[in-house]
């Protein structure tokens, strides 16, 4: 059972189920309707979870080669390849199905885009290109568009702007972690881009780059009318927050300074779509 929840990164992927409640509840015109958004939320976590198995049956041969993945299931073989493929279609198929039953064909469709994005091309890309993380960003900000068309029946421009924060806000968290696991990602020849920039300048330039972005892009909410103004000044001092934690790490490239962005970034989200969630009109 350890193992079949290390392959569908069931801890990793309650970020997913966090961000699609989020988005669900911030489209909401009515009431909640709580078997809705459980089931949704639920659906799209095992999607999230059967493209995780993917991912790591892609993977195997990789995550032996690094200290954070060697002793997950599929390098120590501890599952087979045909177990583990069952293991991701199930739930993958089973995710959309509900989707579909609970909500609506767009949020299926979404979620189905989110999938094929990080198995079909994000994966392979992690191992020829630094602008994976980049295009990884892309499946990772979809969530909130998963329950913001489960809600709602569709998708606008105000529902952009929460893909725009994930997007960015995966950015300089991604990167910390690319920091702190330089050296497995060089172990197994992935071209991360702290693997690549050898002093980490470059690094630290885009992690204040698009800390820095994040900050007016949070702000849109409550711009588009979706939040107060309460939510808007948290935004701002969130915002700048992770902004001069980010100017830490690009000053001194340390593992300490790295690890310091990823704890910001891990305290930012959570703090700002509850946030918004609160401040919702």
């Amino acid at each position: 059972m350890n193992d079949l929840f290390v392959l569908t990164k069931v801890r990793l992927n309650t970020l997913v189920v966090f961000t699609t409640a989020a988005g669900y509840y911030m489209a909401l015109q009515g009431p909640v309707n709580w078997l809705q958004m459980i089931m949704v939320c639920f659906g799209t976590a095992l999607v999230a979870g059967g493209s995780a198995a993917f991912n790591q049956i892609q993977e195997r041969d990789v995550d032996a080669l690094m200290e954070r993945t060697k002793t997950r299931p599929m390098p120590q073989r501890r599952l087979t390849v045909q177990y583990a493929n069952i293991v991701a279609y199930a739930t993958s198929i089973a995710g959309l199905a509900l989707l579909v039953i609970f909500s609506n064909w767009l949020a299926a469709l979404i979620a189905l885009v989110t999938s094929v994005l990080y198995v079909v091309i994000y994966t392979p890309m992690k191992l020829k290109s630094s602008l994976a993380t980049v295009v990884g960003a892309i499946p990772g900000a979809l969530p909130p568009m998963i329950g913001w068309a489960a809600a709602r029946g569709s998708v606008d421009l105000v529902s952009w702007s929460l893909f725009l924060i994930m997007f960015l806000w995966q950015l300089p968290h991604f990167l910390a972690i690319a920091w702190m696991c330089r050296d497995d990602y060089a172990r197994a020849k992935m071209p991360m881009l702290s693997v690549v920039d050898k002093d980490g300048s470059m690094t630290g330039r885009q992690a204040v780059l698009y800390a820095a972005a994040l900050v007016p892009i949070s702000v849109t909410p409550m711009l588009f009318g979706l939040a107060g103004r309460a939510y808007g000044i948290g935004a701002l001092v969130l915002g700048m927050t992770l902004v001069a934690v980010a100017i830490g790490f690009a000053a001194q490239r340390s593992r300490e300074n790295a690890r310091m962005l990823f704890l910001a970034t891990i305290t930012y989200l959570p703090l700002l779509l509850i946030l918004m969630a609160f401040s919702r009109r």
